[in-house]
């Protein structure tokens, strides 16, 4: 997997992998799993290592957390209220105005299409509000 050469987000990526081995279980390669499609739709997707130990991947912004909870791997797209979601990935936290969630259960799979496609779209948002940021105001 491809990190920046920043010695911040090596670090990250070595206490993501520290997260997933200690997890020892289901949510432990769920992680891994969502990891790996992360960084299968966007190499150049940095990892950091943010809020006492939640895994967070960031282009031109974050894009999500991954955090790990008993009974769920909780995917929090930080732009997901503005992302279409034709397949209807999200199905945590629908009420906000901004985030949006995908909670992942044991035995449960991903359609790993769509979650890249999401990701993208993701990245998509925050290129195009760092873009409407750096723009002159009138």
């Amino acid at each position: 997997m491809k990190t920046t050469t920043g010695s911040s987000s090596a670090a990250a990526s070595k206490n993501i992998d520290k997260k997933i081995e200690a997890l020892g279980d289901w949510r432990g390669e769920m992680l891994a799993r969502v990891r790996k499609l992360i960084h299968d739709a966007d190499p150049e997707i940095q990892e950091e290592w943010k809020w006492m130990g939640t895994p967070v991947w960031s282009h031109d912004g974050g894009v999500c957390t991954g955090e790990s909870y008993k009974q769920v791997v909780k995917l929090t797209f930080f732009r997901g209220a503005s992302l279409k979601d034709p397949k209807k990935l999200f199905n945590s936290s629908l009420e906000g105005n901004t985030r949006r969630a995908i909670d992942l259960h044991e035995g449960e799979t991903i359609n790993e299409a769509a979650f890249k496609s999401l990701i993208r779209s993701a990245i998509a948002a925050n290129v195009a509000a760092r873009a409407e940021h750096s723009r002159p105001k009138k």
